[in-house]
């Protein structure tokens, strides 16, 4: 808008507000002007010209940033829900990135989907009723273009991809069915996936060998996407998890991203120092907590009692015969892993009353070992069970804010929206970093938060002209008050939303205005390149 007199007036100005860019490092005070979805003017003047119908919103004494991303996310089936875009939009986060960890709803067929969708129900929710059973990547970004509460980028989970040439066992691809399963990639990256996701310690990726995950990462490679892992252990095994992603970086020259590294600062800072210092591209996220979140079967079952169909796995379970087995050799094998888990979502109403609860606690209530209490859960549930776990005491706040200082770290609040007692990363990632990072500890200003929370991960995963307010960016934009930034979800009370956000622009328009929910469908696909 450099002839204010001559071009139309903006639909938009939010006026006064302290703008700190993502590219300057130097916030300044300027109204910023909206026309359709993108900023045409910043600048002390840039709210004068203004006409009947432009929204012109006073931010004086506020912070202007660009939108959030969300590096991991995990809300692929409740996108839809106005609650979960709230929860979103009082964090400050504009676009979340889905198909994480090897499964999601894209791409499917029929013979393997509901499977798929049970072994992971209490992590990515239920298949969008829209979406059928054979839906490609570009059916799920089509899906999200109806409107979604905030903008979605989607990966290709390789698990899909496994199961769909190979089924749900263990076993080495030929080369025909690699053929196959490169084939499929290469037409979901086309049809608009950021990049190819990856989960072994999950069924069915994590029967890949390095080998395979290489030669399904080369189309990745050629398409200048990412692969996002997360790796095969972390804690005390992530030498071993990132030394494997070294190797499949190494024979197919893909950008990598790990994704939630956590574990002790001192060991996992010079993983990554010694791959970027070999010329490898390796980035990650974290999410402020020190307890995780996952799946109970993979958490608490042998990895050959998950193999083939869940089906198989949910007989194997009511069998007399293998619980006793399991009973004898693996259970005693899990230590106190069962007074660190607590459950967060159980699929069958009859088990409700037990989340929010250790399950140690839930075995002693229903007088029950705590094996045995697994696989009535399990069983019961038809596998639909979520939960938190406590990482070990090495890892501690200190080393999540040691590795939150790193040059590749990004923000992924890992987020799993499902069950009446889910982690409060879901409700309070993003605020916390806010608070911890730059209000406490003073590790960041609020410029590098910016870089944290927006810029790295839009460049990382390719997602267009946002991450930065300049003019002809997309107007993803936050409006929040500095000093009362702070997250209110605790473990006792996760479902509460943050505090601080005042406005969310997406796309030029408000998607939260004065701290309320205004409109829960702002969100849309954005493809690989960022289109929409």
């Amino acid at each position: 808008m450099t002839d204010a007199t001559s071009d139309p007036p903006p639909d938009l100005v939010l006026r006064g507000g302290t703008v700190v860019d993502g590219g300057s490092g130097r916030p300044r005070v300027a109204d910023i002007a909206v026309r359709g979805a993108r900023i045409v003017h910043i600048g002390p003047d840039a709210g004068r010209h203004t006409a009947a119908g432009t929204e012109a919103v006073d931010v004086s004494g506020r912070l202007v940033l660009p939108g959030f991303v969300d590096a991991h996310s995990h809300a692929d089936g409740r996108l839809g829900d106005p609650a979960v875009a709230e929860a979103y939009l009082r964090q400050g986060v504009t676009t979340v990135v889905v198909g994480q960890d090897g499964v999601s709803f894209a791409p499917s067929c029929a013979a393997t989907a509901a499977e798929l969708d049970r072994y992971f129900s209490a992590v990515n929710g239920p298949r969008p009723a829209a979406l059928g059973e054979d839906a490609s990547t570009a059916d799920l970004l089509a899906h999200f273009d109806t409107g979604i509460g905030v903008n979605a980028a989607a990966l290709v989970p390789a698990g899909n991809i496994r199961a769909q040439v190979l089924g749900f066992a263990q076993g080495t691809p030929t080369a025909d069915q690699l053929r196959r399963m490169r084939a499929l990639v290469t037409r979901a990256l086309a049809d608009g996936a950021v990049g190819l996701s990856t989960g072994l310690e999950y069924v069915p990726g994590g029967f890949a060998d390095a080998g395979e995950l290489a030669e399904l990462c080369r189309p990745v490679a050629e398409a200048g996407a990412v692969h996002v892992s997360h790796m095969r252990g972390y804690e005390q095994r992530a030498d071993t998890g990132v030394t494997e992603l070294r190797r499949i970086a190494a024979h197919s020259g893909v950008a990598t991203h790990v994704s939630h590294f956590h574990g002790p600062a001192a060991a996992l800072r010079p993983l990554l120092d010694s791959a970027l210092d070999a010329g490898q591209d390796f980035s990650f996220d974290s999410y402020p907590y020190t307890r995780g979140s996952t799946i109970l079967a993979m958490l608490t079952l042998p990895p050959e009692l998950q193999t083939g169909r869940s089906g198989g796995t949910l007989a194997l379970l009511k069998d007399l015969a293998t619980r006793r087995e399991l009973e004898r050799t693996w259970f005693p094998t899990l230590g106190d892993l069962p007074d660190r888990v607590i459950l967060a979502y159980t699929a069958s109403p009859s088990w409700s009353w037990a989340e929010g609860r250790r399950l140690t606690e839930v075995a002693a209530t229903v007088d029950r070992p705590v094996g045995e209490l697994i696989c009535d859960l399990l069983a019961d549930c038809e596998l639909g069970v979520g939960c938190l776990v406590q990482q070990p005491a090495a890892n501690t706040d200190d080393d999540v804010s040691e590795l939150a200082q790193h040059r590749v770290h990004m923000a992924g609040s890992d987020g799993i929206f499902m069950g009446g007692a889910p982690h409060p990363r879901a409700y309070g990632a993003f605020a916390r970093f806010l608070r911890d990072q730059v209000l406490v500890r003073a590790n960041w200003s609020w410029a590098d938060a910016v870089q944290h929370l927006s810029t790295r991960a839009v460049a990382r995963f390719g997602l267009g002209d946002r991450g930065l307010i300049a003019t002809g960016k997309i107007a993803d934009l936050v409006v929040l008050d500095a000093g009362r930034v702070a997250d209110l979800a605790t473990y006792d009370d996760s479902r509460q939303f943050a505090d601080g956000v005042d406005h969310v622009v997406i796309g030029g328009a408000f998607a939260l205005r004065d701290g309320r929910l205004r409109d829960a469908t702002a969100g849309r696909a954005i493809r690989r390149g960022g289109s929409s």
